[in-house]
Parts: structure tokens; C-alpha cells; sequence
């Protein structure tokens, strides 16, 4: 054989050993090129960091891709070649898991931002009944409450219909006592309600324990859509939140009486906050119920979006988002946090916890006794309404806080399905990139419109009550404030 042949078969055995000693750096290379890139992607479509990180972020991921893939793609160097594999597997580890958390938050946030509620209507008889089921109904006669939004009791009757193969029988009351005296009477043997309504009971004097005595078997759910207020162009920066906190813990989208009543009007620019509390009992008009004064708690019950055009008429403003949180979701959330600190105006004790003046450490079940405490104070719900406020300041300082990152796993867990939002993902995300971009504190002041007790009978109720006529004083400072956030000024504490 010639010296040129034996050459070219030498060259050729030589460029199989290259191809095939370079075949796991390219196979490595192309793994770490998609990891690196689609966790590049990945913080892109998060929007969550501003742009002097996002661009630092980017460049070292192209650095180290480039690193590693040099490190990964010579196989005469054995010793590098390893060390770049080590390093690739360190990293794809590490953004695979980054990713995995990315991808989860940005997911949660996604769930919980909602335009939803729910509206469950209930087929009641009585505790010692007999009937189990909506089949050992067939002959009974149904008691139903003309509320003021009917629709879904009808629709409700009509799907019964159809269940029970014919038309029940159905007597009509216009007012939800009368058709629980109805049913406590024997007159008829079931009503068709809604579940919220029954709340209403445990303030009307003689059926306080009336909820206790009844008992569900059939359920039919409605889920609605809210209808999405287009956001005023003329407040691109500043913005007001409802918050509400239902008196159930049940399902955080159900129609239920809103005990808390806050607004949060936040400014991102000046990092203002001005947390501005309602009491429960202010006697007040509905946005449905044609100038007729009712409590401010009972708004929640035909939906969150009256709950907000009901307070935005209070204060001659236009509610842009809403926050909803049922009473084990706040527990659970701040159990989340690590527990958070609060500042208790009195020192007082109610079912074994102890509250001293000042600062307090608080896990979530001291948390909710404190925010939902009111006979301990003089001031009653007006001071419960300030408690409320200092929990809020105190969830507020902890996310904002370093710490949240040790519980970020339990915190997503905890938000999702127990609390809700109408805020979109895009004005949460400028709000996480103007935190990170600027720092710095935020200016939470706090208030609490006042009142006088007196008793009515409200829109919701077929007897008298206890109410709190506004002060309209106190209101006046409350809209002073709000504007004044929107002016873009520096607010203390009225």
C-alpha cells in the first residue's frame, strides 16, 4: 500500500475518533444552549425584573453558555472537558429549579387574578327531614324569597324541573322571614335559597339560631363573569384596590356579607399607601338598591362588584381593582409569611391570646382573632376596622421584606385559592420591577371613617338592626386623602 493511502486511511481513522469523542460535547452543548435560552425566556415572559437586571441576567447566561460550551466541546483535554460538564450540570440543575419556581409563581399569579364569583343556591329543609336528596323532594312544596336578584333562584327552580321530571310547587315571600317562618310552620317543606342569604339571619332577633336548625340537600353553583371596568386613562399611575374580607370559609369567589371593608389607594411613584377602613354597619345606599340604605356588610351578598360601586359612592371615586379573602385564606397566608408583626393600640386578651400596647408577633390564628375582635374596645367596630388595617401594614412590610423568599413555597400554596384579585398580571409584575428597580420604603398611612349607632330597618332586612350613620366629617377627611395620594403629595398620618 501506498504511503498516500496508508496517509488517507490514517486521516479517516483520525476523523472518526474526532467525530466520535465530540459527539457528547455536542450533545452537552445543545442540552445546556435549550436550558440556558428557555430560562432566558422564562424571566422575559415573568416581566418581573426591570431592565438594569434583566439585561445583566441575560448577559451572564450567554457568558457562562459560552463558557461552558468551550469548556464541553475539546476532547483532547479530558480535564476540562470534565470540568465543564460539571459545571454545565451544576448549572442546568440550578435553572431547571430556578425555572420550576419561576414558573410556578408566575402561574399562581396568573390563577388568582380573577373576574369571577360564585353563586350557590341551596335546597333547605329542616334538620330532622327526612329527605336526603333532591329525589325525596318529588312532593314537597318549595318556599322561595323574591330577592332582589332573582335570576338564579329561577334558573335554579328550572333545572329542579327538569330533575324531578314535572313543575314543583312553589310559594313566593318578600321577605326572608317570611319564608322561614313558612318553613318552621310546616307550611311548606323545603325552601329554594340563596346561601348567602341565610347569613342575614344571625342579626335578626328571633332567628338567630334559624341557619343552625336547617340543613342542604342540593346544591346548584353559578359562576359569573364581572364585567371589567375600563381603567380611567387619566390615572396611569395611581390606583385604588377594594379590599374585602368575606365571613366564610368556604370558596373565596362565593357571594357572602363583606366584613372588612378597606381601600388601599396606592401610588407607585411617591410610595404612598393610604389604607382607608369602612365600618361593616355604615347605613349607607346600595348601587342596587334605588336610594334605600342598607349596611355596608351586606353588599358583599349580591357580589363584589356592588361591594365596590357601594363604597365608591361613599366616596365619590371609581374602584379600579378588588382584593378578596376568605377567613381561612388570611390565616393560612400569614402562617405563610412566618407570622408578621402588628401594632396593637390596647392591651387586652380574648380566647387565650394575650395582645400587649405595642408590637406583637402574630401567627395567623392570633392574627384573625385580632382583626375580627371588636367587644374588647370601647369603640367597637371602628377599632376592629383599625386593627384590620395594622394586620394589612403588617403582611405589607413582611413580602416587602427579604424573608419572604425563605417561605416562598407555602406562600404560593397559601394565596392560591384563598385569595383573588381583579389586579392584571402585568400591573402586579410593574410593581414587583418598580420595587427591585427603586427599593426603598413605602408611606402607609392609615384611617378610619366614623360613625353614630342608631337602628333601621336596612334594604336587606324585614326588621330593625343596628346601623352607623356616616359621619360625614370623617368622610371628608377620608376623600382629602385619597386625592391627595392621587396628587402625588406626601400624606401623615390625620
Amino acid at each position: 500500500m501506498s504511503n498516500r493511502v496508508k496517509n488517507q486511511s490514517n486521516e479517516s481513522t483520525a476523523k472518526k475518533r474526532q467525530r466520535r469523542f465530540t459527539a457528547p460535547g455536542i450533545l452537552v452543548a445543545v442540552i445546556i444552549t435549550v436550558v440556558h435560552v428557555g430560562f432566558a425566556l422564562m424571566l422575559l415572559r415573568a416581566q418581573l425584573l426591570p431592565a438594569k437586571y434583566m439585561v445583566p441576567a441575560c448577559i451572564a447566561l450567554f457568558a457562562l453558555l459560552v463558557l461552558e460550551i468551550f469548556l464541553v466541546s475539546n476532547h483532547k483535554h479530558k480535564g476540562r472537558f470534565w470540568t465543564g460538564f460539571v459545571l454545565s450540570l451544576i448549572m442546568t440543575a440550578v435553572l431547571l429549579l430556578g425555572g420550576l419556581y419561576l414558573n410556578r409563581g408566575v402561574q399562581t399569579l396568573s390563577n388568582i387574578t380573577k373576574g369571577e364569583q360564585v353563586d350557590c343556591i341551596d335546597v333547605y329543609v329542616l334538620q330532622e327531614d327526612p329527605a336526603q336528596s333532591l329525589e325525596d323532594t318529588r312532593d314537597y312544596t318549595f318556599g322561595v324569597f323574591k330577592c332582589p336578584d332573582y335570576e338564579h333562584v329561577e334558573e335554579t327552580i328550572q333545572h329542579i324541573n327538569k330533575e324531578l321530571g314535572g313543575e314543583i310547587r312553589v310559594e313566593t315571600y318578600s321577605k326572608l322571614t317570611d319564608m322561614i317562618d313558612a318553613l318552621m310552620d310546616d307550611e311548606v317543606d323545603a325552601i329554594i335559597t340563596r346561601e348567602g342569604y341565610l347569613g342575614l339571619l344571625n342579626d335578626m332577633e328571633g332567628y338567630e339560631t334559624a341557619k343552625d336548625q336547617l340543613r342542604s340537600v342540593y346544591q346548584l353553583e353559578f359562576r359569573d363573569k364581572l364585567v371589567e371596568k375600563p381603567k380611567n386613562d387619566s390615572k396611569t399611575d395611581t390606583f385604588t384596590v377594594y379590599m374585602s374580607g368575606i365571613d366564610t370559609y368556604g370558596d373565596v369567589s362565593a357571594r357572602s356579607r363583606s366584613d372588612v371593608n378597606i381601600l388601599a389607594t396606592i401610588n407607585p411613584k411617591t410610595h404612598q399607601i393610604l389604607l382607608l377602613s369602612t365600618p361593616r354597619d355604615y347605613f349607607v345606599p346600595l348601587s342596587i338598591s334605588n336610594g334605600i340604605p342598607d349596611k355596608l356588610t351586606h353588599a358583599g351578598i349580591y357580589g363584589v362588584d356592588v361591594s365596590m360601586d357601594t363604597v365608591g359612592m361613599i366616596y365619590g371615586i371609581d374602584m379600579d381593582y378588588f382584593f378578596r379573602v376568605n377567613f381561612s385564606g388570611f390565616k393560612d397566608i400569614i402562617d405563610s409569611l412566618g407570622g408578621i408583626t402588628v401594632y396593637s393600640d390596647y392591651e387586652f386578651a380574648v380566647d387565650g391570646f394575650y395582645y400587649s400596647q405595642g408590637e406583637n408577633h402574630m401567627d395567623g390564628a392570633s392574627a384573625l382573632r385580632f382583626a375580627r375582635e371588636r367587644y374588647s374596645f370601647s369603640e367597637g367596630d371602628r377599632q376592629r376596622g383599625r386593627n384590620q388595617m395594622a394586620v394589612i401594614q403588617g403582611v405589607i412590610n413582611k413580602a416587602l421584606s427579604p424573608e419572604i423568599l425563605k417561605n416562598y413555597n407555602s406562600l404560593l400554596s397559601a394565596v392560591e385559592g384563598n385569595f383573588e384579585t381583579s389586579v392584571p398580571y402585568n400591573m402586579v409584575a410593574s410593581l414587583v420591577r418598580d420595587q427591585l428597580n427603586h427599593g426603598g420604603d413605602w408611606n402607609i398611612v392609615t384611617y378610619s371613617v366614623n360613625g353614630t349607632g342608631g337602628y333601621e330597618i336596612p334594604y336587606s332586612m324585614s326588621q330593625y338592626a343596628y346601623v352607623m350613620y356616616p359621619d360625614e366629617s370623617t368622610v371628608a377627611v377620608a376623600k382629602d386623602l385619597i386625592q391627595q395620594v392621587y396628587d402625588g403629595k406626601v400624606i401623615t398620618q390625620p
